[in-house]
Parts: C-alpha cells; structure tokens; sequence
C-alpha cells in the first residue's frame, strides 16, 4: 500500500474517521479529497481540460473582435 500503511492500520484509520465525523458527513469528505487529488493529478500532469477550453473561447473571442 502507498506510504508503507498496511491493510489493518487502513481499517483503524477509517474507523476513527467513522467515529469523529460520522456516517452523513464521511462520504461527503471522501468526495470532496477525492476531488482535490484529481484536480492535484491534473495539475501535476498538465491534463486540465478546462483551461483548454478556456483559451479556445478567447482566442475565439480575440479573432471575432480582431
């Protein structure tokens, strides 16, 4: 496993993280970490969709004006 945490010690993780946030709001945090480790791995490849979109809109834009 990634960071040298084995099956077990996974399990004690989770259980702590039932116990402190409860079971309506933990789904809701592993959304929203699993959203911020995308938009990091996006970041970090260069894979961001959006700004591409975003620079063909203006670019679009600029050469309508132009």
């Amino acid at each position: 496993m990634p960071f040298g945490i084995s099956g077990p010690e996974v399990v004690v993780i989770l259980i702590i993280a039932l116990l402190l946030l409860g079971p309506k709001k933990l789904p809701e945090v592993g959304r929203s970490v699993g959203r911020g480790m995308r938009e990091f791995k996006g970041a970090l490849t260069g894979d961001n969709r959006d700004d591409d979109k975003e620079l063909e809109e203006e670019s679009g834009a600029y050469r309508a004006r132009g």
